[in-house]
């Protein structure tokens, strides 16, 4: 008798016209997790179907865990929809199972001739007759066991796993993620796949000032967030040159407000280049001087790409939760400074005027430094796994 795992869609169902692109995308998506094991999947409309030998199962739902676009799966007993068949599976899927239980039956197969109704009782009746140990309690049963009735086979588990759930990852186009080696850029970049985006990954560097440590930090949090994609390209900034630039000249309480209105300036021209449609971020409203709505109007003003904050309304004892069940979190916390946190002054301004900005910019050739900076810009490719290499941004495409 053959076990497999079903897959169940979740929100991707409500898609209608969309709906095919979405599970072909998730289809696509599980082939890729699952590629080093021998697994047969097939897919339809409302479902997924993955065939598995069992000493893989564990492994496999491992791999499982980390796919967005899942809703709920379970690993069910597979029989030929015949009344006999279905009654001795439901007795091997109690198997070890004890106290009280119910039986719920979903007919999608309606020349099936008993009701559901009627053949959840019936099972009922027929396991209670072989296990003298359960009793029913159609209220609050220990286990109900789901039994679902398709036109050739019928599917019996006792167990709903949850899913991720969202959007397969790469169902929108790609978006640029300003990742720091702190607590929220990595759990943002988490977030945003969970609704599909497919991920670059932009490190501003400031060497001496920041360490090769610190660089490696943000490598190891780009790995994390390979386990929910494929690969993700991290784009290192070089960005020593302008920062000492504002910091030389520039009001120094204005010195977070300026950097960030480089980096976004920055981040404009390595979408377009990248071809990304948005900026993705950690900034979580009011946790730091640069992060207040007025600090965010007028950073934001350079820039006319959405800029998508997927933690903006979590408070950082929310964020930091996400963070350790992502495993980021003990990462984060290593003790090597980015740009950042680096130069920060006594004061930082909290309610910046832009007019003080274009005033202190106008201090220094920022353009051309952007230009150079953007020429400079290094390209790494991440998985998952250990490999790291150098690429080309064109031998990506």
């Amino acid at each position: 008798m053959d076990r497999v795992i079903l897959i169940k869609y979740g929100e991707l169902t409500t898609k209608k016209g969309n709906r095919k692109f979405f599970i072909n995308t998730l289809y696509q998506n599980i082939q890729k997790k699952l590629k080093n094991m021998p697994v047969k999947i097939s897919r339809d409309i409302s479902r997924m179907y993955i065939h598995f030998r069992d000493e893989d199962l564990e492994t496999i739902l491992a791999n499982i865990n980390q796919i967005f676009g899942i809703h709920t799966y379970q690993v069910a007993y597979q029989v030929e929809t015949d009344i006999s068949k279905i009654q001795s599976t439901c007795l091997l899927a109690l198997d070890g199972i004890h106290g009280s239980f119910k039986v719920e039956t979903k007919r999608s197969e309606k020349s099936f001739p008993i009701p559901s109704t009627e053949f959840s009782r019936q099972l009922g009746g027929f396991l209670l007759k072989n296990r003298s140990d359960l009793t029913v309690d159609v209220h609050h049963p220990d286990t109900t066991l789901c039994v679902e009735i398709l036109k050739e086979y019928t599917y019996v588990y006792s167990k709903v796993y949850y899913g991720l759930g969202g959007y397969p990852v790469g169902t929108q186009p790609r978006a640029l993620l300003m990742l720091s080696g702190g607590i929220d850029s990595p759990v943002a970049g988490y977030l945003a796949l969970k609704r599909g985006v497919r991920l670059d990954a932009v490190y501003f560097e400031a060497l001496p000032h920041t360490s090769l440590e610190a660089r490696n930090k943000v490598i190891s949090l780009s790995k994390k967030l390979c386990q929910y994609t494929d690969h993700i390209r991290l784009h290192i900034v070089p960005f020593t040159k302008i920062q000492e630039e504002i910091y030389k000249k520039c009001d120094k309480d204005y010195g977070i407000t300026i950097m960030r209105r480089m980096m976004y300036r920055i981040m404009q021209r390595l979408a377009k280049k990248y071809k990304a449609l948005a900026i993705v971020n950690g900034e979580s409203i009011g946790q730091v001087a640069s992060q207040t709505l007025t600090s965010m109007q007028v950073i934001n003003s350079v820039t006319n790409m959405p800029v998508i904050r997927p933690v903006a309304c979590l408070d950082k004892l929310e964020i930091i939760e996400l963070a350790k069940k992502i495993d980021t979190y003990d990462i984060s916390i290593l003790p090597y400074e980015d740009c950042c946190t680096i130069f920060v002054p006594k004061h930082p301004v909290i309610h910046p005027r832009l007019e003080e900005c274009l005033k202190n910019e106008a201090n220094f050739d920022y353009e051309k430094l952007i230009d150079e900076i953007v020429d400079q810009v290094i390209t790494i490719s991440i998985t998952a796994e250990e490999k790291i290499e150098n690429e080309s941004f064109d031998s990506l495409l």
